[in-house]
């Protein structure tokens, strides 16, 4: 049974002062915070102010453990700030000049600091900071950790008063906390958090009597910051995964101009054709890459040669065209059009390196279709700044689908369209469980249960799959795409059902998030197959504005669950 370490500290005020490396409001408190306190509180229950003993391998064991994971409110930064004068550390300077008889005072040695304290949801806010943890390896020092916990007065600031106490408690128990939980990231999150690690009491002890010896005969020394630590990135269970993707563009085997596919017949041929190329002998050999790095990273295949397929789970790549998203007629609505760029981007975790590597061979190589001994197209690389390759990156609210989601999974299992339609033939529908109305919830609550599963398949945690705003239908909801039904799948896919999709990312509270691309779902993601695009204020815009298409129209009045 899985148990953890969980210290929670409670706030006595609805603010907290913390501030991180660079002066910004710190929230969540960092790890490195909570166990500068609990050394600090340890010093003082047993009464060891210049050098701590009693607690000293207890708390490097816990120095050791990884980055916990972090459940705290929800809090906003505040929007004023206030502005305090505090005295420089030059007491050395006004002593030396009492010494000499001449007059002098500490007020006149006074910076500005600007505080901007983080507002909490209410008094007795809590942060958990939970370690998983062993029970025997935990046993030795658990008195003592658990007395040093009551004995944390504050949390950062002196100003920042709180209560605390540490506990083991269960995974049960753990997923019953309330709050946000921010957990240790493998890919590109944007919160930094400093933790402890292997050193960091030491350091701070020898940083301590530093501070007790900063005034010597020579003069005042100056206590250096701490160092032993490490930056972990974190980042909440609202937040995506950060995806590294680079970006192609596909021209013709001349060079002259792009090389144009038609996403409804070719998304997923430009899917494989990529893959070829990635995974051609003159390339892997470059790289120096094993088989099984090639067949798990580039290929995709987990099993051993010879057994039956068995897919990846961990970093692999994507490969996906990307269809030109143009203003067009006189409303200048946005309208998907052809195929002229790629992506090649990394699903299940963090592989940046190794994509950088690969695209830098894959410049300026040539593209075969299966059973062709000409190339259709080369790539040449692309800057992922690109303004088309940013309708697919760029942070937004609301995505929809270019190519349909192919559903992970069958949708009816029970035929239930087939009693619909024999009951609309009889011409007496029924409204019961199984015909009618009935079986229309059923199909609908099948078909939202298995886009939710696509979200959470693609990487995306349990908070944004529950959450999201989505809607779905056979007709696309831009402009230039197509029923879904009639995008050309890979053969395994094709008896699974197809459907256009749109999301708007919400949080718990039903807030709007956004979240960055590339965004790719369903059974087909990795064939360039439940591809979206970002969806921006302007679009609606053209859209309102518009009587281009009469799919324009249908993009508005969309988000009616339909049956192809």
């Amino acid at each position: 049974m899985t148990t953890s370490l969980c210290l929670t500290i409670r706030f006595l005020h609805d603010v907290c002062h913390g501030r991180g490396n660079h002066g910004e409001p710190e929230w969540p408190p960092s790890p490195l915070r909570a166990y500068q306190a609990l050394v600090a509180a340890a010093a003082a229950r047993w009464n060891e102010h210049e050098r701590i003993v009693h607690a000293a391998h207890a708390l490097q064991w816990l120095e050791r453990q990884p980055p916990p994971l972090v459940v705290a409110p929800h809090a906003e930064p505040s929007r004023s700030k206030y502005r305090l004068y505090v005295p420089d550390n030059v007491g050395d300077k006004v002593a030396a000049s009492w010494s000499h008889g001449r007059d002098a005072s500490l007020a006149e040695y006074r910076t500005e600091k600007d505080v901007r304290p983080t507002n909490l949801p209410g008094q007795c806010a809590a942060v958990h900071y939970l370690w998983p943890i062993r029970e025997r390896d935990f046993e030795p020092h658990r008195a003592i950790v658990l007395a040093a916990a009551q004995s944390i007065t504050h949390l950062g600031w002196g100003v920042d008063m709180v209560v605390a106490q540490a506990t083991v408690i269960s995974q049960d128990e753990v997923e019953r906390l309330e709050g946000e939980r921010w957990r240790p990231a493998l890919d590109r999150a944007t919160t930094r958090c400093r933790t402890p690690t292997e050193g960091t009491f030491q350091a701070l002890a020898q940083r301590h009597r530093a501070f007790l010896d900063r005034i010597g005969p020579e003069g005042f020394r100056p206590v250096t910051p701490l160092t032993a630590f490490r930056v972990v990135h974190y980042s909440r269970d609202s937040e995506p995964p950060g995806i590294p993707f680079a970006a192609f563009r596909l021209l013709k085997p001349n060079e002259i101009g792009f090389r144009t596919f038609d996403p409804t017949r070719s998304a997923h041929v430009v899917a494989a054709m990529l893959r070829h190329a990635a995974s051609a002998p003159g390339v892997t050999d470059a790289l120096g890459w094993s088989d099984e790095m090639v067949a798990r990273f580039i290929l995709g295949h987990g099993e051993e040669h010879g057994q039956p397929h068995v897919p990846v789970n961990g970093p692999r790549l994507a490969y996906l065209g990307i269809p030109s998203i143009e203003a067009r007629g006189q409303g200048r609505a946005s309208v998907v059009g052809g195929i002229r760029r790629a992506m090649l981007a990394v699903l299940g975790g963090p592989s940046e390196r190794e994509l950088e590597q690969l695209s830098r061979l894959l410049t300026g190589t040539d593209l075969f279709e299966e059973g062709k001994s000409e190339p259709v197209a080369l790539i040449a690389r692309l800057s992922n700044s690109d303004g088309m390759v940013q309708r697919y990156a760029a942070p937004q609210t609301t995505w929809a689908t270019v190519t349909p989601v192919v559903l992970p999974g069958h949708d009816d299992p029970r035929k239930l369209r087939k009693r619909i339609a024999a009951t609309s033939e009889i011409g007496s529908p029924s409204t019961g469980a199984h015909g009618g109305k009935g079986a229309h919830s059923l199909l609908d609550r099948r078909t939202e249960y298995l886009l939710r599963k696509a979200i959470r398949q693609a990487g995306f945690s349990e908070e944004l799959a529950r959450h999201a705003e989505i809607k779905w239908r056979g007709v696309g909801f831009w402009p230039g795409t197509q029923l879904a039904s009639r995008y050309l799948v890979p053969s395994h896919h094709q008896r699974f059902r197809r459907l256009h999709m749109r999301i708007t990312w919400r949080d718990a509270s039903g807030a709007p998030i956004e979240v960055a691309g590339p965004i790719c779902l369903g059974g087909g993601r990795f064939n360039g197959l439940g591809l979206f695009a970002g969806v921006r204020p302007s679009d609606l815009a053209s859209r309102n504005g518009s009587d281009t298409s009469r799919q324009a129209s249908a993009v508005e009045t969309g988000g009616e669950a339909c049956i192809e």
